[in-house]
């Protein structure tokens, strides 16, 4: 087992694209670290330098004490599970699994005992005979994951491993990855587009955004903190409702309205507010839509809006409602908002009242709050 340190890493290709910028992370001996983001932000590159399948242009990367820039994959006790499977498709489960080690001409007692284990850890010892084209996608992932293991690296590097499975064996693979982490107990970086495996799996998120880190925290702490409104929009699901609204400040009070509705600031952000200097503003308010409270009659300080969309999703009701505009008479052109709202909370008159084009409206408490400057995008609260 081994921490990981990334220094000011960064990664320049031949057409001068910068795909990496000034990386700087320290992945404890242990931790599970999850490098998260769209699509060309930089994670499986950052993944990749780790790995050494990638030089890096600059700055300097240790495993354990050992400056690893110019050492060779096979050098650096790590191990890779890749997207796409990555097996011998002529070899059996059980030479797939062995293959490495033999090419590191290790004892052949060992090679057995290393696959046995690998294989009762995964479940996958029945299928030792088989060949990967007999296998479904779960378990061809887990001979996969299981390659890895035999080596008994200081550091597991899993890219991808589950975006080609269907969702039912997406979720049991993750539990699987969990347990797994919790008997091998060594140190993990897994990269992934899907925050919803970021939050479950990792120890501490990486946010990345354009080669660059945007935050790095616990799941609760990128969750509950954003520190910009790409991070705030990027993690949750469905993602953060934002809109353009009004900071007021009275003395040591601050609200924050929105056309209909107006929210006084608890003590606690107001306190921030307050320390910071900040004044009366135009802000961009965050509010996630499992924090929005919906009401079917006006209330005298809620947002009015119109039903565009009724999603049932089992155990709760996505609402996408749209909001009219303050310079807008056209509830068409209104602004997008979704609320998510537990099914077993409403009445059956309410339920009917759930039709596209009939009014509602919504709430929300000062807790649940997120600022954002306009021009910056950083919170203005964390």
């Amino acid at each position: 087992m081994a921490s990981v340190t990334l220094e000011h890493i960064k990664k320049i290709y031949d057409n001068k694209v910068v795909a990496v910028q000034d990386f700087n992370l320290e992945i404890k001996d242990k931790e599970f670290v999850v490098f998260v983001g769209p699509s060309g932000c930089g994670k499986s590159t950052t993944l990749r330098m780790i790995a050494g399948l990638e030089d890096i242009s600059e700055g300097t990367l240790k495993i354990g004490d050992r400056v690893v820039n110019d050492v060779e994959p096979k050098d650096r006790d790590i191990a890779m599970v890749f997207q796409n499977y990555a097996l011998y498709p002529h070899l059996s489960v059980y030479e797939n699994l062995a293959f490495s080690l033999r090419i590191r001409k290790i004892k052949q007692e060992e090679v057995h005992r290393r696959v046995v284990q690998a294989a009762h850890i995964l479940g996958i010892t029945e299928y030792l005979d088989r060949k990967p084209k007999a296998l479904s996608g779960g378990q061809r992932q887990r001979v996969a994951i299981g390659r890895a293991i035999v080596r008994e690296p200081q550091v597991f590097l899993m890219d991808e491993p589950l975006s080609n499975l269907d969702a039912k064996l997406r979720n049991q693979m993750r539990s699987e990855i969990i347990l797994l982490r919790q008997r091998l107990d060594t140190t993990f970086v897994y990269v992934t587009h899907d925050q919803t495996e970021a939050m479950t799996l990792g120890d501490r998120i990486v946010i990345m955004k354009d080669g660059f880190i945007q935050q790095v925290g616990t799941p609760q702490e990128v969750f509950e903190k954003p520190k910009n409104l790409f991070v705030a929009g990027f993690i949750g699901s469905p993602q953060m409702n934002f809109f353009d609204a009004k900071l007021e400040k009275n003395g040591k009070d601050y609200s924050v309205s929105l056309p209909g509705l107006t929210v006084k600031l608890d003590a606690e952000k107001a306190a921030v507010l307050s320390e910071r200097g900040i004044n009366s503003m135009d802000v961009i308010l965050g509010v996630r839509p499992e924090h929005m409270n919906i009401h079917f009659e006006p209330t005298g300080n809620a947002a009015e809006a119109t039903l565009a969309v009724n999603e049932m999703m089992g155990s709760e009701l996505h609402l996408h409602v749209l909001m009219k505009r303050q310079d807008e008479d056209n509830i068409q052109n209104g602004k997008s908002v979704i609320l998510r709202v537990p099914t077993l909370d409403l009445k059956e008159e309410q339920r009917a009242h759930l039709k596209h084009g009939n009014l509602l409206y919504f709430d929300f408490g000062s807790k649940v709050v997120q600022l954002f400057d306009p021009q910056t995008e950083e919170s203005l609260l964390h």
